[in-house]
């Protein structure tokens, strides 16, 4: 079944990085995480000491140091108590800050993955409050690609970069005021390589932005094309176009490996080159510390110089976690764009106004069913008008049979009827009252549905036919089982009304059609909606099917789609419809007597048959 204009669907959204997206999603990450802020801020504090503690160690390894080449030592012996004493002092230190790492560690995990089901809920809650309209104009595996690869790199970024900026700017300010305080000469020295390695990280930054954006929008496209190949494969082979499917698959798996080797070789650069500027302040500091330890001012110390070398690595790594924090935030930022992109969607209107209409005292629909398009004006979009004016008034209890030729507006009617979309100008009214004054969940209790294209769920056979249809009674689900010709189907499977329908089982189009009509038979509602519900089954089965329908229908105003006219011909009314108008209304006989649009199309098939 179709809900609109297919023939212009997109095969992936391609989202590009404005100036200030990329701080905008930042920000949105910061505040949609706000209520695991006390958890963030136990985490912080963790990690202050953990900065602490790994600068208070190299003190420890001075004295250590000392001990073991000062002169004075070295003649009268090493204090093995004094050094067992400061090793005990260092073994605790490492320990704790291994602890209190693991700790901070774990926390960032738990909120990460927190946040990251959060947005996964969000999304899919979304998704139940999205217009028909947008599926109809976004691919399927884009829309996953959000929910899967865009908040797992969220997620990953969060735990990683979160915690990597926290530790690293602690620890570049400590490890500054610890370098100051063991000697400001050998301080100003290491600073040579700072400016250099800033204006490299700037650079990368700028240079990767864009990569790791296209990285993200051609996964998207990627799990669209997979997905279209994967449900269009009787069609790809039927055509032989395994070849032009495997050419548009190779051409955006190529534009996916080129984002993705330019984004890893951007953010790859950090760390090799900003060791290699390391490499410069080493040089500094060695100089300048060799230049006052050969002073002999007694001010410097051979331990002194090799606290100061592991405050220098101390400060060097920062700046590479930084820049790497900076990549990740990167990627965080384009999947950011695109999942709130995605969850700022304009939504269906609320309703929180409309109150339900045909219910009677106890909450149960009350209802004739009599029917009425009063000046019907719709149109998917503003190019082309699908439905100009149509009016018809239908009465309780008659079967509605709606024909004509492709893109005549039969389906777009039952749309309108079910209010997947509303109408442009109008009114469609149910016993009198507009289903733009009724909420869209009594609309759709009103109705039942059968589609030509047939959906199943992973469950039980008796969870596909009971779907979201409380208190039905075994004696109830038999008797539609039989009037739908499942019961040898059933009594064959290996449990019966509880064999699990899964991906994995064979079922054949015709036996998941007869589910879906007993799934509606099963809900009972006023309405009925047939889309050409019986296009995948045996002419004998088709047969008795009908009589089921006709059974089910009796009593209720129904609505049949159909393409083989030679199915509708006990129908009460049938619209013959033609660019959105009805050209003709009547009963079969009335039309063929007429012999006007819809006899020649009843001719033209039987001549076919």
């Amino acid at each position: 079944m179709s809900h609109g204009p297919m023939g212009n669907r997109p095969s992936g959204s391609r989202t590009k990085l404005k100036k200030g997206q990329f701080t905008t999603a930042i920000l949105r990450i910061v505040k949609t995480s706000r209520k695991y802020w006390p958890w963030m801020i136990i985490a912080m504090i963790l990690t202050i000491g953990f900065v602490v503690l790994s600068l208070l160690a190299p003190q420890y390894l001075k004295d250590l140091t000392d001990a073991l080449t000062d002169p004075a030592s070295l003649q009268g012996g090493i204090d093995m108590g004094k050094v067992a004493q400061v090793c005990g002092i260092l073994l605790g230190f490492y320990v704790a800050i291994a602890l209190i790492s693991y700790c901070s560690s774990f926390i960032m995990t738990t909120v990460s993955q927190r946040y990251s089901q959060d947005l996964r809920r969000e999304i899919t809650a979304k998704i139940n409050r999205l217009p028909l309209s947008y599926f109809d104009s976004h691919a399927f595996g884009d829309i996953l690609s959000r929910l899967t690869n865009d908040i797992d790199q969220i997620g990953m970024s969060l735990q990683q970069s979160v915690a990597m900026l926290l530790q690293s700017t602690f620890m570049l300010v400590g490890v500054l005021i610890a370098m100051f305080a063991t000697s400001w000469q050998m301080t100003l020295a290491a600073m040579i390589s700072l400016p250099l390695i800033i204006l490299f990280m700037a650079f990368i930054i700028i240079l990767a932005q864009p990569h790791f954006s296209r990285r993200q929008e051609a996964l998207g496209e990627i799990e669209g094309i997979v997905e279209e190949n994967y449900s269009g494969q009787m069609v790809i082979k039927c055509f032989s176009a395994e070849d032009r499917a495997n050419a548009v698959f190779d051409k955006t798996n190529k534009s996916l490996k080129d984002a993705m080797f330019k984004a890893e070789i951007c953010g790859g650069l950090m760390q090799p080159i900003n060791s290699f500027i390391s490499y410069f302040a080493y040089v500094a500091i060695f100089v300048v510390g060799g230049i006052l330890l050969a002073s002999g001012n007694g001010a410097l110390t051979l331990g002194t110089i090799s606290a100061f070398t592991i405050y220098v690595q101390q400060f060097q790594s920062p700046l590479s976690q930084i820049a790497q924090a900076f990549d990740s935030l990167q990627m965080a930022a384009a999947s950011g764009i695109r999942v709130f992109e995605f969850l700022d969607e304009k939504e269906i209107d609320p309703e929180t106004d409309l109150t339900p209409k045909l219910l009677d005292e106890d909450g149960k629909l009350e209802i004739d069913g009599a029917v009425t398009f009063d000046h019907v004006r719709f149109s998917y979009d503003d190019t082309r008008v699908i439905i100009p004016d149509f009016s018809a008034k239908i009465r309780p209890g008659m079967k509605v049979a709606i024909v004509g030729p492709t893109g005549a507006g039969k389906t777009t009617m039952v749309n309108l009827l079910m209010r997947f979309y509303d109408v442009d100008s109008g009114s469609i009214k149910i016993d009198g009252v507009s289903t733009k004054e009724m909420p869209r969940s009594e609309v759709r209790d009103i109705f039942g549905m059968v589609l030509q294209d047939t959906w199943m769920f992973e469950g039980t056979v008796r969870e596909n036919i009971v779907y979201n249809t409380p208190d039905v009674s075994e004696e109830r689900l038999r008797d539609v089982i039989k009037a739908c010709h499942l019961t040898h189907y059933i009594r064959s499977l290996p449990h019966g009304l509880d064999y699990v329908i899964s991906d994995t089982n064979t079922i054949s189009a015709g036996q998941k059609q007869l589910i879906t009509i007993a799934r509606a038979m099963v809900k009972n509602a006023p309405l009925m909606i047939l889309d050409e519900a019986t296009s995948n089954v045996d002419t004998r089965t088709e047969e008795k099917i009908q009589e089921a329908m006709d059974r089910a229908t009796k009593g209720r105003t129904s609505f049949v789609i159909a393409h083989r006219l030679s199915t509708i011909k006990n129908a009460d009314l049938i619209l013959v419809m033609r660019d959105g108008n009805i050209i003709e209304q009547g009963t079969h006989d009335q039309l063929m007597a007429q012999n006007g649009f819809y006899a020649s199309l009843y001719n033209s098939q039987f001549a076919f048959e």
